[in-house]
């Protein structure tokens, strides 16, 4: 009967299980490393694992665990219920009790998690009955609540380099009894974006694909890959910046930039509704006064990809993009909004003039609420409180 290790991916066959077979993050695992350094004392405490994918991050939590002979719980937080945490919290407390044994809990796209369910870490990560690891490809700032992000050391994993990749495909092939041609493992990094996972799971493919092939080709890794993954997590760091880029090119009225990077984003399923959002806010954020009609368009645009959805709305998200880019510029309005909000936050509910309080009761007349109010002051009037009255926040 097939051992169940057969069954599983290559990935996870040939995983490394310390820190000698791991390959890459040099910076964490090398000598001197901080990884290295605290898992030789035996030194636990919480960490968020940031990088992109296929980076290592879930191998090193297994590789600390294993190292420090600590129980592993694994969880996505796509799928982990709060029962689940739980559960894990309890056994946590019997193992440090019981057997002074310390609990690894590691939570796969820990970004994904609420607030509230990040909440609910928080006492166990303090008092130290779980020792978390979480794992993301977002910025944690953005996405992991400051009182968690507090608590656990931020390590920020970098994509794997060329030679790195060429190394865990050696591995690969080496267990599968199969090799590259030269300009098959060129390829194959080329399109693997960095990502280790990519490089094993097309390399597995293609050995599946192609059982009586020893020496794999260019067109058998094309076949097996598909086509070229572009590595884009739409709730991920490349998300942000591929849309910051596409803004700063229409801000510089690079029509050109702005269709690729446009293009970058459909090509790969981004929600039409978010750049279409997107687009509205520069209409009024970048272009305002200069040319009032681009909110009109945004608006058109954001409208037509509510009703026509992919593929046809990426014509309108291209008309869009051209219209906004070329339009003139103007931030007046965006800038005395900033301004005058601004001195809502430093000087609080300033008191209003008097004369510009609606006066619905006879108490309220008698106190002088709207007295002296006119419909059409002089222009020169300001209607601002006293303390920052005739400040002038937009300047045309």
């Amino acid at each position: 009967m097939p051992q169940l290790d057969f069954y599983k991916p290559l990935a996870e066959r040939i995983r490394p299980v310390n820190l000698d077979q791991f390959v890459g993050q040099e910076h964490l695992v090398g000598q001197g490393g901080i990884i290295r350094k605290f898992i030789q004392k035996g030194d636990l405490f919480s960490l968020i694992l940031w990088g992109p994918p296929g980076s290592g991050k879930t191998t090193l939590a297994r590789i600390i665990a294993q190292t420090t002979k600590s129980d592993f719980i694994e969880y996505s937080a796509v799928s982990a219920k709060k029962a689940d945490i739980n559960k894990v919290v309890e056994g946590a407390k019997k193992n440090l009790v019981g057997f002074s044994r310390k609990t690894i809990l590691f939570i796969d796209e820990i970004h994904r998690f609420n607030k509230a369910q990040q909440d609910a870490f928080l006492p166990y990560v303090e008092d130290g009955t779980i020792i978390l690891i979480g794992a993301t490809t977002e910025n944690p700032s953005f996405k992991v609540i400051g009182p968690l992000l507090s608590r656990c050391r931020v390590l920020t994993l970098s994509e794997l380099a060329e030679t790195d990749l060429l190394e865990i495909a050696k591995r690969g092939e080496k267990y599968l009894k199969i090799s590259l041609e030269n300009n098959a493992s060129k390829f194959l990094l080329q399109i693997a974006n960095h990502d280790a996972r990519q490089v094993l799971n097309i390399i597995e493919i293609a050995s599946k694909l192609f059982p009586k092939t020893k020496k794999i080709t260019v067109s058998q890794i094309e076949t097996a890959a598909q086509k070229e993954n572009l590595f884009y997590d739409r709730a991920g760091e490349e998300h942000y910046n591929t849309i910051s880029s596409f803004i700063k090119s229409m801000r510089a009225s690079d029509v050109d930039a702005a269709l690729y990077y446009l293009a970058r984003m459909v090509e790969v399923g981004e929600d039409p509704l978010f750049i279409a959002r997107r687009m509205v806010i520069f209409a009024s954020e970048d272009i305002g006064m200069a040319q009032p009609t681009a909110l009109v368009v945004a608006n058109d645009v954001f409208r037509a990809c509510e009703t026509i959805g992919y593929p046809e709305c990426q014509e309108n998200l291209a008309h869009g993009t051209v219209y906004l880019a070329l339009a003139r510029k103007d931030r007046s309005a965006y800038d005395a909004y900033m301004e005058a909000l601004s001195d809502v936050k430093k000087y609080g509910n300033l008191p209003i003039p008097l004369h510009l309080r609606n006066a619905p009761t006879k108490l309220m007349k008698e106190l002088g609420y709207g007295k002296g109010y006119e419909k059409y002051p002089d222009k020169d009037k300001s209607l601002l409180p006293d303390k920052i009255k005739g400040k002038k926040y937009y300047k045309s």
